[in-house]
């Protein structure tokens, strides 16, 4: 059965500090092999409220540019 939607990401979570529904803050923590680890926080008074793991393909580091060679000097004559 093909997927009928995306991603889903949390707009509001309970909150039993609050006692109510808040709106969250996800905040990343981690960045692992497989995916990126983040964290839904209360907006209200900053308590966890969960966790999700974003799997995905490996992060490739970043290439390193290869040095140039020193530029030449032409001497005045």
């Amino acid at each position: 059965m093909p997927s009928q939607f995306g991603t889903f990401t949390a707009s509001e979570l309970y909150c039993p500090k609050c006692r109510t529904a808040q709106p969250v803050r996800e905040r990343l923590l981690l960045v692992l092999l497989d995916g990126e680890l983040h964290e839904f926080t209360c907006a209200r008074c900053g308590t966890s409220l969960g966790k999700r793991t974003v799997t995905g393909p490996a992060v490739k580091p970043a290439a390193r540019p290869t040095p140039r060679p020193p530029r030449r000097r032409l001497l005045k004559g």
